[in-house]
């Protein structure tokens, strides 16, 4: 889906349009680097200089509670905010903190988990970790 498509939708729904915003999530649908919110903001910033890491958040956050983005967080580490909102699978590099998407068919666990715990599962996540073939190369771990 294209950002005005998502930007139609939220206005539909009464979510202000600002040229922010835009910016803000055609950046998360054009990468895949799965940047987190001062990533977000350091780009952002270069074409609107007034905009405050505030106003990243906030977006960041209407965004997510909408369903068009996925906030990736790794205890210690900073959340990374994800432009593909369907559930996929990732791999976190330990050394440097690179995520990647792993595309492939989603394990069907969802119906055995709520059989054998009574919870109704709306969903799973989960992630692989290893060292990214950039740090192998340069020797980091």
């Amino acid at each position: 889906m294209q950002a005005i498509d998502i930007l139609k939708q939220l206005k539909e729904k009464g979510v202000r349009f600002t040229p922010q915003r835009q910016a803000i999530l055609e950046y998360l649908l054009g990468t895949d680097t799965h940047p987190t919110a001062e990533d977000i903001y350091n780009h952002v910033k270069a074409k609107f200089p007034g905009v405050s890491l505030g106003t990243i958040y906030n977006t960041l956050n209407m965004l997510k509670d909408h369903g068009h983005i996925l906030e990736l967080s790794y205890g210690d580490m900073s959340s990374r905010f994800d432009g593909n909102p369907e559930n996929h699978y990732h791999v976190v590099c330990t050394v440097c903190g690179k995520v990647v998407d792993y595309h492939r068919p989603l394990l069907q666990m969802e119906d055995e988990v709520s059989e054998k715990t009574g919870f109704d599962v709306i969903g799973h996540r989960m992630e692989f970790y290893g060292v990214c073939p950039d740090c192998k190369k340069s020797k980091l771990h």
